[in-house]
Order: structure tokens, then C-alpha cells, then sequence
């Protein structure tokens, strides 16, 4: 518990200055946690991080996470962001070929899914705060409510599991309290510093569905570790594990955020 405190606040002492800072800080901070969190996804793989296939998807990721102001400078007119991404995905598909099978289909396919999930997660955490603060603070503080509040009500009234196939320590206690806890704390942030154009009872409803979403998130890593057989997705947070396991619920939660207009 102590090692988890400690790397908790050393975490926040760097996160927090950056997200205030926002612009290029916000930037290279997205760039770099989503080539750690793709490089877990290859070595629970038993893929090498120095490879024809790491390099390909490393800058596949960045081309998916880089924000969309980028692309009018960068790019001719008639290419699109998620062209240049696909053009990545066919250089994994070549790669197939030309490795003889020794990186296979499957493999090109996980690598592509992940691509896309942590990418798409990360690039609207530059668009989120890109919007305003507030907005990317409304996001995180759905996250994280939810997910203190499930582990402390789940600790005193949790019986029912949630999911025990994939992660056995999760109750629907839990779940019902997190995101009943996110909900009121997201709304009244909302009410507060309210972002979008909703009213108060829509905003409300939303909170619940994104707190939802997070958990979703949280079980979707969950699976991918079962899966693979690992505990921890990776170590560079000592306690508390890598950084799929600190930002699954976000990766999942930001998109859906951006689908109701919010960023």
C-alpha cells in the first residue's frame, strides 16, 4: 500500500502540472504514454519491442494520436488522418508476407486492434483538453470517482461478483456505487463548470453512462491480461502496474465523451 501511495503522488506531482500547462506538454505526454501502453500490448504478445512490427505500430500510434491541427500542415489536402493510419496497418499485413509467417495474421491483427484503442483513446485526451480543462478534468474525474468509489464500497458491502472470469475482486456493489458516486460528483463538477450544450438532466444521465463505460474499460484490460496470463499489464508504475492498467477506463471513456459532443 505504501509503494502505491508513494507512486500515486509522484504521478500526480508530474500529471497535474502538465494537463494545467496543456498544448505541446499535453501533447508529448499522449505521444509517450500511448508507445508504453502499445509496447506492454507487444511484449504480453512475445513480441520484441526492436522489430520490423514495433516500429511499424509505434509510428502507426502516433499518427492516430496526433491531433487533428496537425494533419492540415502535414498532409496534402486529399489525405486524410485515418488513411495515413490504414497505411500502417498494410505495412503490418506486408509484414506477414515477407516474415513468412513467423508474424502472423493474428498478430498483425492484436497489434492493429490496439493501435486503434489506445490510440483513439489518447488522441481525444489532447482533443479533451485541447477544448478546455474543464473538460478533460470533467473526464478524469469520472474515472477516478468511479473507481475509488467501487473499490471502497466494494470492499464493505461487495458479495456479488461481477465478472469473476476475468477479474474476480470486482462486485456489482461496487459497480452500482462507482458509478453512482461518479455520477453525483461528475454532475456537480458539470453544474459548476459545465461544458456541451445539455441541460442538468441529460448532463446527469450522461455522467452515469460514461461511468459505465469506464468500467467497461477497466474489464476490457482485464480480459486482455487474463488472456495473456499476466497480472499487471507492465511495471514502469511500481504498485500499481502499467499504463493500461491507470488508463484503460479513460481510453474507452474520452471517445464516447467525443460522440456526444462534449470534445
Amino acid at each position: 500500500m505504501r509503494q502505491r501511495v508513494i507512486t500515486a503522488v509522484v504521478a500526480l506531482i508530474i500529471f497535474i502540472p502538465i494537463i494545467v500547462a496543456g498544448h505541446i506538454w499535453v501533447d508529448i505526454a499522449a505521444f509517450a504514454l500511448g508507445l508504453v501502453a502499445l509496447s506492454e500490448v507487444l511484449i504480453m504478445r512475445k513480441k520484441l519491442l526492436v522489430s520490423p512490427e514495433a516500429i511499424i505500430s509505434g509510428i502507426g500510434i502516433l499518427a492516430v494520436i496526433a491531433p487533428q491541427s496537425w494533419w492540415g500542415e502535414l498532409l496534402p489536402s486529399y489525405l486524410k488522418p485515418w488513411y495515413v493510419a490504414y497505411l500502417f496497418i498494410l505495412l503490418l499485413l506486408m509484414r506477414t508476407v515477407v516474415s513468412r509467417n513467423r508474424f502472423s495474421f493474428d498478430d498483425a491483427g492484436v497489434i492493429t486492434l490496439s493501435m486503434l484503442y489506445i490510440g483513439v483513446g489518447f488522441h481525444f485526451f489532447i482533443a479533451a483538453r485541447a477544448i478546455s480543462l474543464v473538460a478533460l478534468l470533467y473526464a478524469l474525474f469520472i474515472v477516478w470517482t468511479t473507481d475509488s468509489g467501487a473499490y471502497m464500497i466494494g470492499r464493505k458491502l461487495g458479495k456479488h461478483k461481477l465478472a469473476p472470469h476475468i477479474s474476480p475482486n470486482k462486485t456489482w456493489e461496487g459497480s452500482i456505487g462507482g458509478s453512482l458516486v461518479a455520477t453525483i460528483v461528475g454532475s456537480v463538477f458539470w453544474y459548476f463548470f459545465p461544458i456541451g450544450h445539455f441541460s442538468l438532466g441529460i448532463m446527469i444521465i450522461l455522467t452515469l453512462i460514461f461511468s459505465v463505460v469506464g468500467q467497461f474499460g477497466d474489464l476490457v484490460e482485464s480480459a486482455l491480461k487474463r488472456y495473456y496470463g499476466v497480472k499487471d499489464s507492465g511495471k514502469i508504475l511500481p504498485g500499481h502496474g502499467g499504463i493500461l492498467d491507470r488508463f484503460d477506463s479513460l481510453l474507452l471513456v474520452l471517445p464516447v465523451i467525443h460522440l456526444f459532443g462534449l470534445i
